[in-house]
């Protein structure tokens, strides 16, 4: 295959989701005797019905069950082209991340000995720096696109099946599309600005899709607290690429990072740590984590694209892309060390209280992405982007295991599952994959890429790249996570799988009916990529398997085996209870993960809603005052003109008259 052709692969496979959301959202209801003339149960103008689904929601009957057909054919097939592409590139350069795999080395990413794929259209004259627009292919955005493009086109084909009732779902895929373009071009992007129009087009994507039930003032709220949130953290980081771009005399990636030994370290230390505040926001690190969890409140499928694959992948990625400018930026590093360890262990601590199984995992992500974080902090981008690679696997099987068991169930609570294993063998035995994935369990991915981390973290410890207090505050957090990530997953899965089946008393049925309980596994469309997903969750790590540190990986499997025996011995005791109660008065503070958003809402949200609501009294006071007094003014004014002009012409005349006296009497006394 020709150079030139493979060069044109980034574009493609940018451009193939990207069309794909076009397709769904301006073709899938054309012509317009598809589109549905309204939302609610019962017959419509053009003949065709929409059935009361069982949980009260609006299901397609006729024009949007065609609709969504021809949705999913456009979401699913141009995802798929995209897998191929994404494979073939990388098999072009012969998968070079792998190549150099090492989890404990920390001399940063070194040079990729396979040609770059890319190519640059065309250059933004800004009359200052000027804007590449510049797609490029390296061993590290090769692989990560390979992650993207897969989970997205698992989490399409699983929609289908998770959303086949819902009236809106030709926009739904339609934004998963865009979602998945937006974040190619994070991946591929050779330009930081370029780069920047993906980041910004991701935030606005989980805007829509964790807000897709927008009737629910709650999962509304969920979404603007995710825009909010992450914006708030995207100012410091497109300040932090304008400093780095002015400072190199290029937004080019390559250019910069040529440019970092020649910038003094100030200059260094502040455009990264204003690029830290875009990377916590993105990939929901502390202090701006708390938009994760709530993100929940959008369909299973979006929270697997987010947690695995998109949005919180991204700012790990932009670390480990521009891992040469962290690097020279020592005092960044200690920064991003101190967050990763709060954030692994507070997390986790989280996760073990939650009784929201989603929650549950959602939390999870929050402690696995300070994992890389630590990774990244310590000096080992591989080891990071491997884990990134393992967790974004057994994350997204997690979240779509998830799914099934809650579209199963009917209730996201754990208080309410139990016993499922014999109902759902298939999803028990691939969530029991993901689950050892993320204790970090043998022979599951987990396992290698975590030994990976923590030889980093220990590493760290005598390296001085960090300072000594920082890189044992890293090191004494991420073993102590792994202990609790035990403990958290096995009272996940035991709680779901395991004990008496909770019985959920149905509505009485109507005269001559009888019950119906569906003890089914899910549709096909949701079980494969399931399925599909459980194998790189359990055998991708074995790519790492040369580079083991099998003293280091002991401890790890010993700390998250007494985690989980713990939570084991608990639930044996009593099965009806909750293993969460070992945490004692600390319950309390874990569930309401130790009361961030009360204290955010105490110093930021409440000051700011009474600074709007003194606006809007001084607007309605002040100046609408102002403009209604001006009218009534006028008005008053009006009505003692209107006594002279009532249509009487005797008093008209007798004015006249009144007049011609006044001014005659006048030029008789002056004159």
């Amino acid at each position: 295959m020709s150079r030139t052709f493979v060069d044109a692969f980034p574009l493609l496979v940018i451009l193939l989701p990207f069309l794909a959301a076009f397709a769904g959202l301006l073709l899938s209801r054309w012509p317009r005797h598809l589109r549905p003339s309204s939302d609610t149960a019962g017959p419509r103008a053009d003949g065709d019905t929409v059935a009361e689904g069982a949980d009260g929601t609006a299901a397609p009957r006729g024009a949007d069950a065609r609709a969504n057909r021809r949705a999913a054919w456009f979401a699913v097939l141009p995802a798929a082209v995209s897998v191929v592409l994404a494979c073939w590139l990388a098999a072009s350069q012969s998968f070079a991340f792998f190549q150099r795999l090492s989890p404990y080395s920390a001399e940063g990413p070194a040079a990729s000995a396979t040609a770059r794929a890319g190519s640059t259209y065309g250059v933004i004259e800004t009359g200052g720096v000027p804007i590449s627009l510049t797609l490029q292919a390296d061993e590290l955005s090769s692989i990560l696109a390979i992650l993207v493009t897969l989970v997205a086109l698992a989490v399409q084909i699983y929609s289908i099946g998770y959303l086949k009732d819902d009236p809106r779902y030709p926009s739904y895929s339609a934004f998963i599309s865009l979602f998945t373009s937006a974040m190619l071009l994070v991946v591929y992007a050779g330009d930081l600005l370029v780069l920047y129009v993906g980041w910004e087009i991701m935030g606005l994507c989980s805007y829509l899709l964790i807000g897709h039930w927008w009737e629910d003032r709650a999962n509304s709220r969920a979404a603007v607290k995710a825009f909010l949130v992450t914006r708030l953290g995207d100012v410091g980081f497109l300040f932090g690429i304008f400093v780095l771009g002015l400072s190199a005399g290029s937004f080019r990636i390559d250019d910069v990072i040529a440019k970092v030994p020649e910038l003094p370290t100030a200059t260094v230390v502040a455009a990264t740590m204003l690029l830290l505040a875009g990377v916590a926001g993105k990939s929901a690190q502390v202090p701006l984590h708390t938009w994760l969890p709530d993100a929940m409140a959008g369909p299973t499928p979006i929270s697997a694209l987010i947690h695995a694959a998109t949005m919180v992948a991204a700012g790990i990625f932009l670390v480990a892309r521009l891992f040469p400018v962290f690097l020279a930026a020592p005092p960044t590093l200690d920064v991003l060390a101190v967050l990763a360890a709060l954030g692994m262990l507070g997390a986790a601590l989280a996760a073990l209280a939650q009784d929201d199984l989603k929650r549950v995992l959602a939390y999870s992500t929050v402690s696995q992405l300070a994992y890389m974080a630590a990774a990244l902090a310590a000096g080992s981008d591989t080891a990071a982007i491997f884990h990134l690679l393992t967790h974004g696997a057994f994350k997204a099987l997690l979240f779509l295991c998830a799914g099934v068991v809650i579209h199963h169930v009917g209730s996201n609570l754990m208080n309410q599952m139990g016993g499922l294993r014999r109902e759902l063998p298939v999803t028990f035995v691939t969530m029991t994959i993901g689950f050892a994935a993320l204790m970090g369990l043998p022979p599951a991915s987990g396992f290698f890429s975590k030994d990976g981390v923590l030889l980093a973290t220990e590493h760290a410890l005598g390296a001085g790249r960090l300072t000594d207090a920082a890189a044992l505050l890293l090191y004494a957090c991420a073993l102590a996570t792994v202990a609790v990530t035990g403990a958290y997953a096995a009272r996940a899965w035991l709680r779901t799988f395991f004990g008496q089946v909770r019985v959920v008393a149905l509505p009485e049925p109507e005269p001559g009916t009888a019950h119906i309980v569906d003890t089914r596994e899910a549709p096909a469309s949701m079980l494969g990529p399931v399925v599909l997903l459980a194998v790189p969750a359990l055998g991708l790590g074995v790519l790492g398997l040369d580079h083991v540190s099998w003293g280091t990986a002991a401890i790890s499997v010993a700390l998250a085996l007494l985690g989980a025996g713990i939570v084991y011995a608990a639930w044996r005791g009593d099965p009806l209870a909750d293993p969460a109660r070992l945490l004692g008065p600390l319950r309390v503070p874990c569930e309401r993960a130790f009361y961030v958003d009360t204290v955010y809402g105490a110093l930021f949200v409440r000051p700011v809603l009474a600074l709007a609501r003194a606006v809007v009294r001084a607007d309605d006071t002040v100046v609408d005052g102002a403009v209604r007094g001006s009218g009534r003014t006028a008005q008053g004014a009006s009505g003692l003109l209107r006594l002279a002009q009532n249509g009487n012409v005797q008093l008209y005349v007798s004015g006249l008259l009144a007049g011609v006296l006044l001014i005659a009497v006048g030029a008789v006394v002056f004159g």
